[in-house]
């Protein structure tokens, strides 16, 4: 009897005395190296210089044209300039353009008709990056053709309908006017009274 009670205390003592040891916090199974950042930005790297080399080859084969670089990265060129107005959209503007988006060798994504006229609450309404940016270099009844790299159009999921992962494109734009939303909203709610 003495030797179960014996047994019975050494056991439970080397149980404690091993939950009691300093353990050691358990690792990982597999430890990250970042090397899957490092592909990614290789890869995104050559992806947009590919694609800025199509973009050249286009700005290239138009001298007539005059292409200005953008700070954000895109290219664009004045249709029709408006050399009067010094006035463009800012945010808290509403934006009423119609566009047209081509791919690369110029055929016909989406027509002016199928994207219809948009109004664009600036900087307050989400759309498309590079027409954010763009429109704000716009001044009324100007009508200008941007050239987008994919990550200033539709990235790496495109528009999934007709434009696909990646796809640089041809964005020709005509800001047909913009106006104050406070403005706006005086003159509809004007018109609201009126009608009632």
């Amino acid at each position: 009897m003495k030797a179960k009670i014996f047994y019975s205390l050494l056991f439970f003592g080397m149980l404690f005395a091993i939950g009691c040891q300093d353990s050691e916090a358990r690792r990982p199974i597999q430890q990250s190296s970042g090397s899957f950042m490092k592909e990614s930005v290789v890869r995104n790297k050559k992806l947009v210089a590919s694609e800025e080399k199509l973009i050249d080859s286009i700005i290239k084969s138009n001298p007539t044209k005059e292409y200005l670089a953008s700070k954000k990265g895109y290219w664009y060129t004045y249709e029709i300039k408006n050399e009067t107005d010094t006035l463009r959209p800012k945010k808290g503007d509403v934006a009423f353009f119609e566009y047209e988006i081509n791919d690369l060798q110029g055929n016909v994504i989406y027509t002016a008709l199928e994207l219809r006229p948009q109004d664009y609450l600036v900087d307050k309404q989400e759309i498309m990056i590079g027409l954010r940016d763009g429109i704000k270099l716009m001044r009324k009844n100007e009508k200008v053709t941007f050239l987008f790299p994919s990550h200033m159009a539709y990235g790496y999921l495109g528009d999934k309908n007709r434009i696909g992962p990646n796809v640089p494109i041809i964005c020709t734009v005509t800001l047909a006017d913009f106006e104050k939303e406070t403005e706006l909203k005086k003159v509809k709610n004007e018109n609201n009274s009126n009608n009632q």
